[in-house]
């Protein structure tokens, strides 16, 4: 037996990081939707996608409070200590281990097992899409906190209409998944005329809200985590904070056997070229700490390192 079938072998004595991950993401979702389960209110707000249009939740988004206050001119304290710290210390790994939205893509992506292969140029260049929904979304807001405490800004409020409040979460997938939907069910089962009303109504920002949903499920369902890598704007602000974790990821130079093995790379969801990252410690803006690459790693090489 080669060194390497025997490291494989005595793999098999490590805990699987997936099933506990799935732990972990189950009981996070659970936590999220704590309204369901009689659970209470809870002031906490983390940077990742879920919705503020329930009327009562366990968790909130911290990407859709930092809008709403915004929109009223509060300077968003919570909101920005919740992604600066929670980067600092932990990176992208809510992404990966927490996100209500994060675990519905790999729910829906266990339905398609023949994945879509996107080419690294398009890759490349794909990412960058996050970042300007980001940048859009935060010009908005800032530009009408700015503009209603300068006393002059209601006019632009009254302009923006709906997308005042928190123009993301207008058409945000999670948004319609978390909030639209279960209130529309609400009133199905308990006011059945607002909800023949509503369903009747011509609603194009609703309408659109469903397709941009029905669009994104269904690329997940092709595209691993595609919206995460994408077209995520908390994706986008925590990718950038990523750079300067103290959590990362460590691939021993001795057990890994770079030359003729790259599953590692095949197993990542986020297309993170492990092997030409270095050995010692590895924060990569795309990384969500899922360790899919150290469950696929034959000699496990690969392990998280902290700080």
């Amino acid at each position: 037996m080669t060194a390497t079938e025997t490291a494989a072998a005595s793999g098999k004595n490590f805990v699987n990081m997936q099933v506990l991950r799935r732990i972990v993401q189950v009981i996070s979702f659970v936590l999220f939707v704590g309204v369901v389960f009689g659970l209470g209110h809870l002031a906490i707000a983390l940077p990742v996608m879920f919705t503020l249009g329930l009327e009562q939740q366990a968790l909130g988004d911290a990407f859709a409070m930092m809008q709403v206050m915004l929109s009223d001119a509060v300077f968003p304290w919570i909101p920005l200590a919740s992604f600066f710290l929670v980067a600092a210390i932990l990176g992208r790994s809510l992404c990966g281990w927490v996100c209500p939205f994060g675990f519905v893509q790999d729910i829906v992506g266990v339905f398609k097992r023949k994945k879509m292969e996107i080419s690294p140029r398009t890759h490349n260049w794909m990412i960058y899409i996050k970042y300007v929904i980001m940048l859009i979304v935060l010009i908005v807001s800032w530009a009408l906190a700015l503009a209603l405490a300068s006393g002059s800004g209601e006019e632009f409020k009254s302009a923006l209409g709906v997308f005042a409040a928190a123009p993301f979460s207008a058409f945000s997938p999670a948004d319609t998944l978390f909030a639209v939907i279960p209130n529309g069910v609400f009133n199905l089962v308990n006011n059945v005329d607002v909800f023949v009303e509503g369903v009747l109504a011509v609603r194009p920002l609703l309408w659109a809200r469903f397709v941009v949903l029905g669009g994104v499920l269904m690329l997940a369902a092709y595209v691993p985590r595609s919206w995460c890598k994408y077209f995520c704007p908390h994706g986008a602000i925590l990718a950038f904070l990523n750079r300067f974790s103290f959590l990362g990821l460590q691939r021993d130079p001795l057990k890994c056997t770079k030359t003729g093995c790259n599953d590692c790379v095949a197993a990542c969801p986020m297309n993170v070229p492990i092997l030409e990252l270095p050995w010692e410690k590895f924060t990569h803006p795309e990384c969500i700490y899922c360790l899919k690459c150290a469950d696929a790693c034959p000699t496990k090489a690969i392990k998280p390192k902290m700080p």
